[in-house]
C-alpha cells in the first residue's frame, strides 16, 4: 500500500525457472509489497532448458523494483538478488544478454550418471554451449551478474553461487584450465564477492553480492532443527533433511547449513512443477478422487531426473492403470509422485525425519501440499510466506546495507501459515503405492516391510 510505513526496509529479488518472485521486507520480515512476473521457460527440446535472457535477467529485476516502489513509501536500503544455479549467458560489454541464458536443465554434453559426482556439474557444459552460440561476446555471467549489472551495480557474483559453478571456480577463483577447456578466459567470467558483500548501489540502495536460490530460502523457511526437511516446491523439486552430522550418501547431495552446527543432505528433482504441470495438463480439470486404495502410480521423469538417479535419459512411465481409473485418479497419481520422490530422498538420507517445511509456489495447490504429507506420513508445516527466495534475498540486503551482522539472525523471520497432517484414509494406501514407485524406479529396499508405516 502506498504510504504505508516502512521503515528500513529492503528488496529481495528470486529469479526462479518460471517467475520472478519479489518482496518489500520490514526489519522484522514482515512483507510489505510483493510482485510476481512470469518467466516463459524455453525448452526448445527434450535437452535444452533456457530463458530470453535479456527480458528475464535483465528487464524483469528493474520492472520488479518499479513495481514495489509504487507500493511502499520511501526508498529501500539495500537490494539482493536470488538466482537459480548453474547458469551462463553470453553479455556484451555492457552486460546486455546475446543469445539464451541457459539452464541447469539444459542437458547438452551430459554425462553418463556414473561419472556424475558433483552436486552441480552442469556449468562446464552450459559454458561451452554459450562460448558456442555467441563466440565473440564479451562475457559470460550467470543471471545474478546480469541482474546485478541492470540494478546498476557491477556483474559481479556471491561465492555461493561461484562455488555451484564448480568446477569452474574452485573454491577460491575461477580455473584457469577448466574455463579455458569450455573455451573462455577467467576474465571472463564474473567477479566474485562475499556473501552479503555490497557490490554497487542504486538510488542510495546498496546492491548486494547475490545469493543461490535455494540457500536464499534456507536463511527464512525455518527448518533448522534436526529432523526438519526442507521441501521447495519450485519448477525443480528440492529436498533438504537436515542433520547434525556430516556424511555422504551416494547420489545425494552433502552441504552445509545456514546454522552452525547443522548439515543438510537431499538434492533437486524433475519431479517439481516442471513434471506436475505438465502431467495435469494432461489430466485437464478432475474432480477429487474418492477411492485412496486404487491410483496408478508415476515415474515422474518427462526429462530424466537428478538426484538420486543422475540420469537424464529416464522418461516417465506410469503403471497399474486401469479401466477402473478416471483422469482425478491420473491427476492424484502426479502429486503423489513428488511426494514419493521427497521420501525417497528423506530416506535416503538416513535423517529420522520429523516434519516437513514446505515453501514455494506449489504450496498454493492444496493438492500437492496434502499429497506430500500423505506420502511421508509426516506434518507439513507451510511456510507463512511462500517466496522464501525472495525474502531471505532481502535479508541478505539488510547485511549488505550494514543493518544486520549476523546471518543467523534470520531465522527469526521465519513464519508457518498452516499445518497440513496426513490423511489416515491415505496414508496407508500410499505406504503400499511408495513399495511400488521403489520398485519402478530401480531403487527397491531390502525390507519392503520398512515403507509400509
Amino acid at each position: 500500500m502506498k504510504g504505508s510505513a516502512a521503515g528500513e526496509y529492503t528488496v529481495g529479488i528470486d529469479i526462479g525457472s518460471s517467475a520472478l518472485k519479489a518482496v518489500a521486507a520490514s526489519p522484522d520480515g514482515k512483507v510489505l509489497a510483493r510482485v510476481r512476473l512470469a518467466n516463459r521457460l524455453g525448452l526448445p527440446s527434450s535437452e535444452r532448458m533456457e530463458h530470453d535472457a535479456r527480458r528475464a535477467w535483465r528487464l524483469a529485476p528493474q520492472r520488479a523494483l518499479a513495481q514495489l516502489a509504487a507500493g511502499v513509501a520511501g526508498s529501500p536500503k539495500g537490494i539482493c538478488v536470488a538466482g537459480l544455479v548453474p547458469s551462463i549467458a553470453p553479455v556484451d560489454r555492457k552486460g546486455v544478454p546475446l543469445a539464451p541464458g541457459l539452464l541447469y536443465g539444459d542437458t547438452r554434453g551430459a554425462l553418463p550418471p556414473e561419472l556424475t559426482t558433483l552436486p552441480v556439474g552442469r556449468a562446464p557444459e552450459l559454458l561451452r554451449q554459450a562460448v558456442s552460440a555467441s563466440p565473440d561476446a564479451a562475457a559470460y555471467w550467470p543471471v545474478q551478474a546480469v541482474a546485478n549489472r541492470a540494478l546498476g551495480a557491477c556483474g559481479a557474483i556471491d561465492v555461493t553461487t561461484a562455488i555451484a559453478m564448480m568446477p569452474l571456480f574452485d573454491g577460491s577463483s575461477w580455473d584457469t584450465g577448466a574455463c579455458e577447456a569450455a573455451g573462455a578466459s577467467t576474465e571472463q567470467l564474473p567477479q566474485v564477492a562475499g556473501l552479503g558483500e555490497p557490490i554497487g548501489a542504486l538510488d542510495g540502495a546498496v546492491v548486494a553480492s547475490g545469493i543461490v536460490d535455494t540457500l536464499s530460502e534456507q536463511l527464512v523457511a525455518g527448518a533448522t532443527e534436526i529432523g526438519d526437511v526442507l521441501v521447495i516446491c519450485g519448477t525443480t523439486l528440492v529436498i533438504w533433511s537436515v542433520t547434525g552430522e556430516w556424511k555422504e550418501v551416494p547420489g545425494l547431495w552433502t552441504v552445509p547449513h545456514t546454522v552452525p552446527g547443522r548439515t543438510l543432505i537431499g538434492g533437486a528433482s524433475n519431479a517439481g512443477g516442471l513434471f506436475i504441470d505438465w502431467a495435469t495438463r494432461l489430466t485437464g480439470t478432475a474432480r477429487h478422487t474418492s477411492d485412496p486404495s486404487s491410483i496408478p502410480v508415476w515415474a515422474p521423469y518427462p526429462r530424466g531426473e537428478r538426484t538420486p538417479l543422475h540420469d537424464y535419459s529416464r522418461r516417465a512411465t506410469l503403471i497399474g492403470l486401469g479401466l477402473d481409473h478416471d483422469r482425478s485418479a491420473v491427476r492424484r497419481a502426479a502429486f503423489e509422485a513428488a511426494g514419493f520422490v521427497v521420501r525417497q530422498h528423506i530416506d535416503l538420507s538416513g535423517v529420522a525425519a520429523r516434519r516437513v517445511v514446505v515453501t514455494g509456489g506449489g504450496t498454493g495447490r492444496p493438492e500437492w501440499v496434502q499429497a506430500l504429507a500423505d506420502c511421508t506420513g509426516l506434518p507439513v508445516d507451510v511456510a507463512g510466506v511462500p517466496e522464501c527466495g525472495a525474502l531471505g534475498a532481502a535479508f541478505v540486503a539488510r547485511v549488505a546495507a550494514g543493518l544486520e551482522t549476523d546471518f543467523g539472525a534470520s531465522v527469526a523471520w521465519a513464519t508457518v501459515g498452516r499445518r497440513v497432517e496426513p490423511d489416515p484414509l491415505w496414508q496407508p494406501h500410499a505406504a503400499r503405492r511408495y513399495a511400488d514407485f521403489e520398485q519402478l524406479v530401480g531403487l527397491a529396499r531390502d525390507d519392503p516391510e520398512e515403507v509400509s508405516g
